[in-house]
């Protein structure tokens, strides 16, 4: 099914009496649910857009390339990075703007700017009684409803089907530099990286691979850029340098590096100062990593068939969850029994007849 309107959507969720598998392109969704397919890709096209106000409106299935070209046409950007795993899933297809907010995907400038739900003002969507709901707004001052459009991100989709999201975007900045040291381990890298996010230089990435080393971002005006990172080396010490960046960022972004390769793949979510804790612990069974926000984020290309287990033990706290790949176990991490009462609240209230992607998120 692939309705083109609102009203055609919510039709549809109002008749259903069976489960459906609400996608967009497609191109990200990660866990196991069933039911017959219920696509937003037949909702295009951007609403609203105003620069001088940094806000645009876009229906839940406008590719996100589309709307990727309409801010760069006015040299603005979503701030958050939208990453692209198409490569890393195996997958083909378009990713929409609603996938991208389902899932709440941010890239390696969520140290400085939020993650995808930090940029959103509003959302629509049809719950699971095909009501529409309209939360929160198209303007930044406008802070009605937050609470519910900050829910509606990362929600995978079980709580009802966005229609449409409305966004605060930003200007693309004048320059930016990428400061780059090889021959760090993870802890040496969580220190340095701790260094420069507790500098006043508003650094916009702070990431680590063990091939391809360190790397801290800068961006803005050229002026300040240059000031910024020239202190930024001063502060690093010995083994620092200024590189061409554009290239680190989309393959830490897009987690580049595992695509095309055996194994499953684990995102994982600690304090940065745990990361090289858990790195240790799991040195077993990892064959790869990337670390993203300085630390907070750590991509892990592990032996297909790793227990859920082994790498959630390894955890001193934070979540682990399967994108890719067997392993026992749950696909996202298992919430706490307070945590899970207010998720299965949560779910009856919005969905009552649990018609949304059974099975998802536990």
């Amino acid at each position: 099914m692939r309705p083109t309107t609102e009203t055609e959507l919510a039709g549809i969720v109002t008749a259903a009496a069976a489960p459906l598998l609400v996608r967009g392109g497609g191109t990200r969704r990660i866990g196991e649910a069933a039911g017959q397919v219920l696509e937003t890709s037949g909702l295009t096209g951007v609403v609203l857009y105003e620069p001088g106000a940094l806000t645009l409106v876009a229906k839940a299935g406008t590719p996100v390339a589309e709307v990727e070209a309409v801010l760069t046409g006015e040299r603005q950007r979503l701030a958050f990075e939208v990453p692209d795993l198409r490569g890393l899933l195996g997958r083909e297809g378009v990713s929409t703007i609603g996938g991208v907010v389902a899932a709440n995907a941010s890239g390696p400038r969520r140290v400085q700017a939020g993650a995808c739900r930090d940029s959103l003002l509003g959302v629509r969507f049809v719950d699971g009684t095909g009501a529409v709901i309209k939360n929160g707004g198209r303007v930044m001052k406008n802070v009605t409803g937050y609470d519910l459009v900050k829910l509606m991100a990362g929600s995978h989709g079980t709580l009802g089907v966005l229609t449409e999201a409305s966004f605060k975007v930003q200007a693309v900045p004048e320059a930016e530099a990428t400061l780059r040291c090889e021959g760090l381990d993870a802890r040496q890298a969580v220190a340095a990286l701790a260094v420069a996010m507790g500098s006043p230089f508003d650094v916009s990435g702070a990431a680590w691979t063990p091939a391809d080393g360190a790397v801290v971002r800068v961006e803005g005006l050229a002026g300040s850029v240059d000031y910024r990172a020239a202190e930024l080396l001063t502060r690093l010490g010995a083994g620092w340098s200024r590189v061409e960046g554009a290239g680190h960022w989309r393959a830490i972004r897009d987690v580049s590096g595992f695509a095309g390769r055996e194994g499953a793949v684990w995102r994982v979510s600690v304090k940065p100062s745990d990361a090289p804790l858990v790195l240790e612990a799991l040195a077993p069974v990892v064959r790869d990593m990337v670390m993203d926000w300085a630390g907070g984020l750590l991509w892990l290309l592990v032996e297909d068939g790793t227990p859920g287990a082994v790498v959630r033990g390894a955890l001193p706290g934070g979540h682990a969850t399967r994108v890719r790949g067997a392993g026992e176990g749950p696909v996202f991490h298992p919430e706490a029994p307070a945590l899970a009462r207010v998720t299965a609240g949560l779910r009856a209230r919005f969905d009552p007849k649990g018609v949304f992607n059974q099975g998802m998120m536990g």
